[in-house]
């Protein structure tokens, strides 16, 4: 042992990430209208808080629907 990281111990420490955070984030997505391929983007930081910030302001896809059947006549 050198100090280095071993290539198990990563594997187990990314398992784990998507285990905790990656399957509520894909039910999320899911529930909000999105893909859940989207979920890939938590893997790559930084890019995964400017994400955060996008999705948190951007219309939902359901928010459009529910909005269309409000207004469709009866």
């Amino acid at each position: 042992m050198d100090g280095e990281p071993n290539g198990v111990f990563i594997l187990i420490g990314l398992i784990f990430w998507f285990v905790v955070v990656g399957i509520p984030v894909m039910q999320v997505l899911k529930r909000t209208g999105f893909s859940r391929a989207w979920v890939l983007i938590l893997f790559v930081p930084l890019v995964n808080l400017v994400f955060l910030w996008i999705y948190a302001f951007t219309r939902w896809p359901v928010e459009g629907e529910a909005e269309g059947e409000a207004t469709k006549p009866q």
